[in-house]
């Protein structure tokens, strides 16, 4: 029902952007604590500026990095992690921004423990990738999502319960997934706010939030 109302609400979302896999693992780190407004110029600026490859950006100075990614915050760590990352998977899998040889043919656990061994990759940022990148049916699950949950009256704090719940009520299909995060995020950022805006909302009717109001 929340899934329906959501894309009669907003629509379909065609969400991630991306013109390869490796931009959206890029991407990914990048959002990080960061508007996807200052992703989309930080991606601009590493495309224009060094390339959208492994090799380039694994190769690149870590000044340039900072400085093409400035506007997403924390640039520093941002840039650091983005060098590593990218560094892991030029010398483990080459410098194919399809990334098939990594996604392919593995069980979606290997796939996961290994991006989460990397430093700054934690379960949204993994999952992310597996779901946008790679083509994997598993759910990211943010601070929006767990908002949400919360005000529709399921005391749900933890990722992996969270997680669980939400993949036993949607259908088991990829686009249905990527759909649901992202709408998620929208309703989150013009409804659902920490600062709730209830009145055009789709979800108000089913909202415990809202009916104890």
């Amino acid at each position: 029902m929340v899934y329906n109302l959501l894309l009669e609400k907003f629509g379909h979302q065609n969400w991630w952007p991306a013109d390869t896999p490796f931009e959206v693992v890029v991407g990914a780190i990048l959002t990080q604590q960061a508007t996807w407004l200052s992703v989309e110029k930080a991606i601009k600026n590493l495309k224009t500026k060094v390339g959208l490859t492994p090799k380039a950006l694994a190769t690149a100075e870590l000044h340039i990095l900072e400085e093409c990614i400035k506007s997403t915050g924390f640039y520093r760590q941002k840039a650091k992690r983005l060098s590593e990352i990218s560094n892991y998977f030029y010398k483990n899998y080459g410098n194919d921004t399809s990334m098939s040889s990594f996604f392919d043919s593995r069980s979606l656990k290997t796939i996961r423990d290994e991006l989460l061994s990397l430093d700054g990759i934690g379960p949204e940022t993994a999952d992310s990738i597996l779901l946008y990148a790679g083509n994997k049916l598993i759910l990211p699950i943010d601070a929006y999502t767990l908002r949400l949950l919360n005000r529709l009256g399921y005391n749900l704090s933890r990722y992996k319960e969270a997680q669980n719940f939400l993949q036993s009520k949607l259908p088991n299909k990829i686009e249905v997934y990527k759909e649901f995060h992202a709408l998620v995020v929208n309703l989150c950022k013009n409804n659902c706010k920490i600062k709730p805006s209830c009145s055009t909302c789709p979800l108000k009717n089913i909202c415990s939030w809202h009916r104890s109001k």
